[in-house]
């Protein structure tokens, strides 16, 4: 399992290096439409595991969503997607994570296949956006939900007595959560202090609104973080399934990879906005 997860990191990072450092951003949004593309027909597949040909026009729905809203060139409607999308976050999933294992699934497969075309392109966009702010921007923002992930990992394997949420995901703990959320507060630290002000999100809201404010929002963006990967674990198991698909041989699917950067992307876009 670890050969295989090393083969699938070492081809990933073959594709994405050169795209992000030595050819335009055009293409390094094509590998997220790509991605997000297959992230949609494994959200599809979770929800109607029978209906195949269903989650293949899922994806494409999702992928004309995006392109429509691009070609449309409506900066409003973009960002009300946006919007909508961190609304959702903010306001919605922690109801329906507050259900755990309860929640009636059947019931909510079409509320899951509305969602999905809300997050999922509100993503893409937030991934876009804070592209055009840098590629420094971006690659800060992304290494955030990262660096909380591995010291949520590791101080929960160290120190980890008391579960987060048990039945969604009894591999979490508050003390990885905790360790998550200081290591964040280091990395951001880090950022302002060795990187050009403007180059990355903490550092312009640091210089903008100070560092308390600034704290304050890598807290959120941490919390939000972990937010993403119990909604999809809670997902998984609902659905009845260990990893959302096998694109990626030995890491499970797309969304597996990604479902961390769902709540935090469109929150660090808006976020930037206020910038």
């Amino acid at each position: 399992m670890l050969k295989t997860r090393i083969i699938t990191a070492t081809v990933l990072l073959a594709v994405l290096l050169p795209i992000l450092f030595l050819l335009p951003a055009f293409y390094l949004g094509v590998f997220f439409l790509i991605a997000l593309t297959a992230a949609a027909w494994e959200w599809s597949r979770m929800i109607a595991p029978q209906a195949k040909w269903a989650a293949v026009l899922y994806a494409l729905f999702c992928l004309v969503v995006i392109l429509f809203l691009l070609g449309m060139q409506a900066v409003a409607w973009q960002f009300s997607l946006l919007m909508i999308a961190v609304l959702f976050w903010f306001f919605i999933a922690p109801f329906i994570l507050a259900k755990g294992m309860d929640l009636p699934f059947q019931r909510f497969k079409a509320f899951y296949s509305i969602v999905g075309l809300i997050i999922l392109p509100a993503t893409w966009f937030a991934l876009i956006f804070l592209r055009e702010l840098g590629l420094v921007f971006l690659l800060t923002s992304i290494a955030l939900v990262w660096v909380a992930d591995i010291g949520a990992y590791f101080v929960g394997k160290a120190f980890g007595k008391h579960k987060l949420a048990i039945h969604i995901s009894p591999g979490k703990s508050v003390e990885g959560a905790v360790g998550g959320l200081l290591l964040c507060y280091l990395y951001a630290f880090l950022c302002v202090v060795y990187l050009p002000l403007g180059d990355s999100l903490f550092g312009a809201w640091a210089i903008r609104f100070g560092w308390v404010p600034m704290f304050l929002m890598v807290t959120v963006l941490a919390a939000f973080s972990i937010f993403g990967d119990l909604f999809e674990s809670q997902l998984k198991r609902l659905a009845g399934v260990k990893d959302s698909s096998f694109l990626l041989p030995g890491h499970g699917g797309v969304l597996d990879r990604i479902d961390a950067l769902l709540p935090t992307m469109p929150i660090a876009a808006l976020l930037a906005g206020l910038i």
